[in-house]
This record gives C-alpha cells, structure tokens and sequence, in this order.
C-alpha cells in the first residue's frame, strides 16, 4: 500500500511544481503550460468529441500492424528455429533489413500504398516483426538437451515435439517479445501518421504544431500515453492467461 500511495503522489507531487513553477515564472503557455491549461485542452477535445476519431484511427492502426507484424514475426522465428539451414541462410539478410530504419521507408510506402491507415500498418508490422522474431527463436532455443531426448525416445514427431514441448518451454520469452512489440509499435503508428495520414494522435500532434497550440500538443502526448499504457496492460492481461497453465502445473 505504501508503495502504491507513493506510484501516485510522486506524479500529483510532479504536476504541483510544475503548475506552480509555470504560474511563478510567468512562463509562456507556448513554451510549457501549466498542467491546468492542458488538462483543459484534454476535457476540451474529449467532450466535444475532437479527440475520438484521432484516438480510434491510432487505435486501429496500433492494433492491425501489431496483429500482421507479431504474427509474421512468431512464424518467421518457428520457420528458423525449426530449420538450421534455413537459418544460418536468410538470418543475415532478415538482421540487415532490421538496420534500415523503419521510419525512413514511410515516404516510400506513401508513393506504394497511398496516403491513410495502410502505409502506418506496414510500418507498424515492420518494426513489430523483428521483436517477436528474435524472441521466438530465443524461446525455442532454450529447450533443455535431456527433454529433447526423452521426446525423441518417446518417438514424437517434430511437430509434436514444437507444439507440446519447445512451444511452452519458449512462451514466456515469446511474450516477452510481444510487450516489446507493443511499445515499438506505438512509436512507429504515432511517427508514421506525422507524414502517412491526415487522421490520428500523430497527425494532431502536427496539426497542433502549425497552430502553435501547445497545450492541445501536451493533451494528444497525453492520449499517447494512455493508449500505451492500455495497450501494454493487455499485453501483460493475455501473458498472464496464457501462462496460467503453466504455472498452475508446476
């Protein structure tokens, strides 16, 4: 109780001096607002509903591009951890691609997809892929040498061997990946709707710059922030569940 009553008064204590810091100095709300001035931009957009539509547009692409990436990724890293080959083959090139930075291709995908929610997923899955990708391949390798055996004594077959031993033993490592993935993929949907689209969190950030509105700025930061922290806390709800098994067993 004590450190949840600090998790809380630590940010009221924060916003306190920063309200009174902002109305000692007489500084400029287009410099830093006072947190009064932004919680009333926020109420503002959320009861004339300005904000939702942005919110449901970051909302969507967020959850599309982590779905496609994660999912791409989780197959890519079963496909390489289950084929040495295959591996020491295409793994060079999949960590070269990982070099180019994701946001640098966006006004690429703009000429290929066309402005909208589109080239925001692509970018999202892209940055999604690699996380999920090198934490499968971790978790599948992580499988002890002596269980490995007894599977093969016991005469599974490979996909046995995947779906009831190396899958499980690799879960937690997995999930790991796909909270990382959650946090990158906010970034890449709020970066790629800067230049991808005219509707978004990222695209109001924008729209808040050119007007010098600053506090409307520090309200869609706030959104931002939110929309994470849900974001991740479903990430850590579907581990939990995912994991229950498990750890009810052992």
């Amino acid at each position: 109780m004590k450190t949840r009553a600090a998790s809380l008064l630590l940010p009221a204590g924060l916003l306190l001096l920063w309200e009174l810091a902002a109305r000692g100095f007489a500084i400029s709300a287009l410099v830093l607002p006072p947190p009064s001035a932004v919680l009333q931009a926020l109420w503002s957009g959320l009861a004339s509903g300005f904000f939702w539509p942005h919110l449901r547009a970051t909302a969507l692409g967020l959850l599309l591009g982590m779905v496609a990436g994660s999912a791409f990724g989780f197959a890519a890293g079963v496909v390489l951890a289950e084929h040495a080959g295959l591996r020491r083959l295409l793994l060079p090139y999949v960590v070269v691609t990982q070099v180019v930075p994701k946001l640098a291709l966006m006004p690429l995908f703009i000429v290929w997809f066309g402005f909208g929610l589109l080239p925001t997923v692509v970018v999202t899955a892209l940055i999604c892929f690699f996380p999920l990708m090198e934490n499968t391949l971790t978790g599948l390798a992580q499988v002890a040498p002596e269980r490995l055996e007894l599977f093969r004594m016991l005469g599974a077959s490979r996909a046995q061997t995947l779906w009831r031993l190396k899958l499980p033993t690799g879960l937690p490592a997995i999930l790991a990946g796909l909270r990382i993935a959650v946090v990158l993929a906010l970034v890449g949907v709020v970066v790629g709707e800067f230049i991808g689209t005219s509707q978004g969190l990222g695209a109001l950030i924008i729209g808040a710059q050119g007007s010098m509105d600053t506090p409307l700025m520090f309200a869609v930061l706030v959104l931002v922030c939110l929309l994470g922290l849900c974001a991740y806390q479903a990430a850590l709800l579907l581990e939990r569940r995912l994991l229950r098994p498990y750890s009810s067993t052992s």
